[in-house]
């Protein structure tokens, strides 16, 4: 019978996705669904000779900023180059909605640092199935999963104030998030060093995530601290999810600052002993030493309370920029400061739409000094001002061989923590937009020998399924969506670097989602298939998913 199959990808040497060695042999999709797995004899109108090549799932990439900017870049060509199939949105507790008209600025302001140089989004959107809803008109190329952002709620609710919520507040955003999990989101992130999130105390959080225990939502964090108090902070994520029973996922782990460098063995420990004890838990990592945010992270979470709109107005304040002075120099506890405690030649502007002259050079290059002091503050706090404190920034502040420990973990999957760019968008991103999952093959399988090839396409596809709670996805299995990547084992290689990041890598010959193929010969085809993924429109986990972080 002509045309049984819509494909057939042949003679590959198939990974399946849950660790299992690759095998030789043919897939077929039939209806966006991979229909059989095998020796397939019928031939085809469209077939791909995989010879050669590697066939895996599609990548699902955990962690991502890509909803900040997917309505101006619906194509997302840094990630389906790359082969993401799907991605995870709203992190760091920062999503696009829900929205209150009284403190909508405010959330502008908490998002712009993420968003598109030349975005001019209406902000016509008030809940989250409103903002999915637009996203969707945008014909999409990549399968979004969204989260909503414990910021964005509390932003909602309290603004940026510094205070804790009263019962009334803490239900209002209660009731906010059973919304947001009722119009498709899979859980709840956190970004504990962005205000507002810095100001809740663990109290608030665990209260909060009891919605999720109530829905069966995730809780991921970008936790308190990266640094000197890492261990106190992989603690307090660990002790949310075991009060309300809740998954939790450690959001890009790592250890920040000389002075901490190995305390990820420590961390992960931590990581065994709670699933030990039942609680479920995780980490994920992405495989570069620099990190990459907002440059006013490197303020006191105090000097931006009230928005961006009050911390400029500090910036003006002699006896405020004093008192900046006297936290950075000596942070409370045992607080660091990437400013004091990270060389200025370490620390590189990636994106500055008020002063794209900016981008690519370090403070050392723009403040003339490669160390903390009270002149070179000034210049900062100029800097800062300067540019309306709207940049972002990548941080050389990692240990090579602590991305390797967290990497080589059983409890880590691999994610990009990227938003979404494109070639002609400019700036000096971070060159993990646009290499992350490339690099892991090149660097980490290859190299150094660190993972096995099965063991890396396990920590991008099934392992992050299971993570979020996706049934249908991860795995090349019958019966399962035909979102599908096909690359060269010797070839993938990432090209974006920290001076040139605006290049797709090698390697990657086909890329499939929901059976059709979007890139072709190493080509974006145009094909724009993607969707949001609501939860609601997902299954329930699959009992016969053979995925175990414990194997």
């Amino acid at each position: 019978m002509s045309g049984y199959y819509d494909l057939v990808i042949r003679n590959g040497k198939v990974i399946d996705g849950t660790g299992d060695p690759y095998v030789l042999c043919d897939i077929a999709v039939k209806d966006g669904n991979i229909a059989d797995i095998g020796n397939i004899i019928k031939k085809e109108t469209k077939e791909i000779d995989a010879e050669g090549h590697f066939v895996v799932p599609g990548f699902i990439d955990l962690h991502n900023h890509l909803d900040q900017g997917i309505l101006q870049f619906p194509r997302a060509e840094s990630h389906i180059m790359q082969g993401v199939t799907s991605a995870v949105v709203g992190n760091c507790g920062m999503s696009m909605a829900p929205c209150e008209t009284s403190t909508l600025e405010l959330l502008k302001n908490y998002n712009e640092p993420f968003l598109p140089s030349m975005s001019n989004y209406q902000w016509d959107w008030t809940d989250l199935s409103d903002f999915l809803k637009k996203v969707e008109e945008q014909n999409i190329t990549v399968n979004l999963i969204p989260l909503v952002g414990h910021g964005t709620l509390r932003i909602a609710v309290k603004g940026f104030s510094n205070e804790g919520l009263d019962a009334e507040e803490m239900e209002r955003m209660k009731e906010l998030l059973r919304k947001c999990l009722e119009d498709g989101a899979w859980g709840l992130s956190s970004g504990l060093i962005y205000p507002p999130g810095t100001y809740a105390d663990e109290n608030e959080l665990i209260e909060i995530t009891k919605v999720l225990s109530e829905y069966g939502g995730i809780y991921t964090s970008h936790i308190r601290n990266e640094g000197g108090f890492l261990i106190e902070s992989v603690k307090e994520a660990i002790r949310i999810g075991e009060e309300n029973g809740i998954p939790v996922q450690i959001s890009h782990h790592k250890a920040l600052s000389s002075s901490n460098w190995g305390k990820v063995e420590q961390t992960l420990l931590l990581v065994k002993e709670a699933r030990e004890r039942g609680v479920d838990v995780a980490v994920d990592v992405y495989p570069y030493t620099a990190v990459s945010t907002t440059i006013t992270s490197l303020l006191p979470s105090w000097a931006l309370e009230g928005g961006i709109a009050a911390m400029l107005g500090r910036l003006e304040d002699p006896a405020a920029r004093d008192q900046i002075f006297r936290t950075v120099k000596e942070p409370p506890g045992r607080g660091e400061s990437l400013l004091k405690d990270v060389k200025w030649e370490n620390i590189k502007i990636c994106e500055c739409a008020a002063k794209p002259e900016y981008e690519g050079l370090t403070l050392h290059e723009i403040c003339g000094t490669n160390s903390f002091g009270k002149e070179s503050l000034e210049r900062f706090l100029d800097l800062l001002s300067e540019i309306r404190g709207n940049a972002t920034m990548a941080v050389f502040a990692m240990d090579e061989s602590d991305v390797e420990t967290v990497i080589a973990s059983p409890f880590s999957s691999i994610i990009s923590d990227a938003w979404v760019t494109s070639p002609d968008a400019g700036g000096k991103p971070h060159p993990r937009a646009y290499g992350t999952f490339p690099r892991v093959f090149s660097k980490y399988v290859r190299e150094r020998k660190i993972l096995s090839i099965e063991e890396a396409v396990k920590k991008m596809t099934s392992m992050p399924a299971e993570r979020i709670g996706l049934s249908d996805r991860g795995i090349l299995k019958t019966g399962f969506k035909a979102d599908i990547v096909i690359f060269n084992g010797e070839e993938i290689n990432d090209r974006a670097t920290f001076r040139d990041p605006h290049q797709y890598p090698e390697g990657i010959k086909y890329v499939i989602i929901d059976g059709k193929i979007v890139v072709e010969d190493g080509v974006f085809s145009g094909v724009r298939p993607g969707i949001v993924l609501k939860r609601e429109n997902v299954s329930e986990i699959n009992p016969d998913n053979p995925v175990n972080l414990n194997s």
